[in-house]
């Protein structure tokens, strides 16, 4: 490993002092977060400016935050990100923690579609495929997208659908459906027992991008042979971890919508 450069270090401590706060910082501020001299940071923050890595506060004078050309970088990571790619790797993960099938999948209109999988090590386990496409309101990853939903585009997808069942334990109402995304959103995890699978239960968390949007879920699916409370307890945990460490690969690090 070659030798860090400490000016680019503390070039970068100044533009990470921004993840924090309000998003401004006055060069006392900096000075004294990073406790270096002030002729330094005058320097940290002159160039930084001058390259659009920072930019003045115009109603704030001798306050600065982040400038364009972050968010440039940002959006060009943001770009080479594949969720078909990273959920795969998140799925693996969290399947060799479980033994069990994890599904990552995407909202389409009114289904689910599979974009990422990882098989159970069972030699009893759901039988599935990546691109598979299954109506929301069966799965407990479209129960976790579909909780997310703003009000208006939720009311808009389920205008005139005619909620088909893929098992007697499937929801076919509209009402007993809001009431189960209410409890999702209560909960932050979703639960199907039986309803796309007559054989199999499932969890869900939801997984969000940079700017806090849920963009995706991350399920677990398990034989009822295999299933308890107990079980459903240890899944959801495990499940929410997953979700949690996929959304921290998309750029997500905190709650914002």
């Amino acid at each position: 490993m070659g030798r860090l450069v400490p000016a680019v270090t503390r070039a970068l401590d100044v533009l990470e002092l921004f993840l924090d706060g309000d998003g401004t910082l006055s060069a006392p501020e900096v000075t004294r977060k990073l406790q270096l001299p002030r002729t330094t940071v005058h320097e940290l923050l002159t160039t930084l400016a001058a390259r659009s890595y920072l930019a003045t506060t115009p109603d704030q004078p001798g306050r600065y935050r982040l400038g364009v050309r972050t968010y440039q970088l940002g959006s060009r990571y943001a770009e080479q990100l594949d969720l078909a790619a990273e959920g795969r790797r998140a799925a693996e993960q969290v399947a060799e923690t479980c033994g069990e099938t994890v599904h990552v999948a995407i909202l389409e209109e009114a289904d689910v579609i599979c974009v990422a999988k990882a098989d159970s090590t069972h030699a009893v386990r759901m039988v599935s495929a990546a691109g598979r496409r299954l109506p929301a309101h069966c799965t407990a990853v479209g129960k976790t997208l579909l909780a997310a939903l703003p009000a208006p585009e939720l009311d808009d997808r389920l205008y005139g659908l005619e909620l088909t069942g893929m098992t007697p334990h499937s929801i076919t109402d509209e009402a007993a459906l809001r009431t189960a995304l209410d409890a999702v959103r209560e909960r932050g995890i979703a639960v199907e027992h039986r309803e796309s699978d007559p054989d199999v239960s499932c969890v869900a968390a939801p997984v969000r991008d940079g700017g806090g949007r849920v963009v995706a879920a991350l399920s677990i699916s398990v034989p009822m042979i295999r299933w308890s409370d107990e079980r459903e307890q240890e899944l959801a945990s495990l499940a929410a971890a997953g979700a949690e460490a996929l959304s921290a690969r998309l750029g997500h690090h905190g709650e914002r919508a």
